[in-house]
């Protein structure tokens, strides 16, 4: 699985918890596994809640359900934050988070350039690979990359669903709980 590939949740994760209608971005891929982040989950609290030393009011996400106590980044500041990460051409996670902190509060990164995640969600190469076949996942291109800090969460797997065609439209239109239709 390429870094930046997103995962799109099939209707049949119908009762994950964790995975219920999310989008993945896929950030890295390491010969243990992949790491990636929930992009369509934001949380009912700010950056500032955990972080009192960042100034400016942040959403922030649930990543996934590993680590859910350790703050992550994706950004695409890779020029300006020293260890950052590649995940493609446009965006980039991680990196010196000190310097994170400075740019922010100097409002040299803005909402327009980060996402702070609570959490990430992992797969060993082979769980990934069998879940994708059990059709739980469909994987595609990352076709947000310019306005990927700008996405509208609450319709974004909606949109995919419709994007995607074919047996995927039915499942655009279902309520979040099939039961109370």
């Amino acid at each position: 699985m390429e870094q930046g590939k997103i995962l799109i949740a099939a209707p049949s994760v119908f009762g994950d918890q964790n995975f219920h209608r999310s989008i993945v971005i896929i950030a890295d891929n390491k010969d243990s596994g992949l790491l990636g982040f929930i992009v369509n989950k934001p949380l009912h609290y700010s950056i500032n809640e955990v972080m009192p030393e960042i100034k400016p009011e942040f959403p922030l996400y649930c990543g996934g359900p590993v680590e859910q106590d350790n703050l992550f980044v994706i950004h695409k500041a890779g020029h300006l934050i020293p260890n950052s990460i590649k995940i493609d051409e446009e965006l980039y996670w991680g990196g010196d988070f000190e310097k994170i902190v400075a740019l922010v509060n100097d409002s040299i990164l803005t909402t327009n350039d980060l996402r702070f995640f609570l959490g990430y969600s992992g797969w060993s190469n082979d769980q990934l690979e069998q879940e994708i076949a059990s059709n739980a996942w469909v994987v595609n291109e990352n076709t947000f990359t310019d306005s990927f800090f700008n996405l509208k969460t609450e319709t974004l797997w909606k949109d995919q669903m419709l994007a995607l065609g074919g047996k995927y439209v039915i499942w655009s239109n279902t309520p979040e709980n099939p039961f109370h239709n």
